[in-house]
């Protein structure tokens, strides 16, 4: 079974409220995308956003430019029911993101929430961080979410590597500068706790200088690693 089937199988014998990874609130994204990134026009992409409610967060807070890409189509397809004539507002990708066509710097912000952690093969995640220098625009932010060194070794069937925040931050390279890692205990709907690393960096490609786009009041804690 592909990559592919294995997810629309999830989404097909399960609802999204019974999956461990469901959050009714992406509080934690929603926080740190309003503090770094608080244009409300920027293009946000959630990658494997699926049946997330983050896009519902994000458009009650005023963002308007949101791309949700999923391998999956029944998990895209969830999320669209359940925002009714919204969801005609955002871009939906039914798509690989280690192979998704993305416009160059097309993109503000590229959110991740349990993606990275199923890339085992540093070939894949190599592919993946390709991705992300071509998509996101000199500036923009990515946000990666992964299981913490304590967190579940396996998820959904499936082997997931863990991370602290300096070894998912050193995935990524000197070109993204880390502004501010978090740790989460998430709980999932069976009651179990799970620990996630968050990391939220700028691309800084190499001869590149910035225009910062994050608050100039904003506390800068790059390097406190948590």
């Amino acid at each position: 079974m592909d990559a592919q089937q294995h997810w629309e199988r999830v989404y097909q014998s399960k609802e999204p409220e019974q999956l461990s990874w469901f959050q009714s609130q992406a509080s934690l994204s929603l926080e740190l995308i309003a503090r770094w990134v608080p244009e409300r026009d920027s293009h946000i992409v959630d990658v494997g956003g699926g049946a997330s409610t983050l896009v519902d967060g994000l458009l009650s807070a005023g963002y308007s430019r949101i791309t949700v890409l999923d391998l999956s189509g029944a998990a895209l397809e969830r999320a669209r029911q359940r925002l009714g004539t919204v969801a005609a507002q955002l871009t939906w990708r039914q798509d690989d993101v280690l192979t998704a066509a993305i416009p160059a710097t097309s993109v503000d912000v590229w959110h991740d929430r349990a993606v990275f952690h199923f890339l085992t093969d540093a070939d894949d995640r190599a592919r993946y961080i390709a991705q992300v220098r071509r998509a996101l625009r000199p500036g923009g932010a990515v946000m990666v979410a992964t299981f913490a060194e304590d967190g579940p070794a396996r998820c959904s069937g499936l082997d997931v590597r863990r991370y602290s925040a300096t070894e998912l931050h050193n995935e990524f390279g000197l070109e993204f500068q880390l502004l501010e890692s978090r740790r989460e205990e998430h709980r999932t709907p069976s009651g179990a706790l799970q620990a996630f690393t968050y990391c939220l960096c700028h691309y800084e490609p190499a001869g590149h200088v910035r225009q910062a786009i994050y608050p100039q009041d904003a506390v800068d804690i790059r390097g406190a690693y948590s």
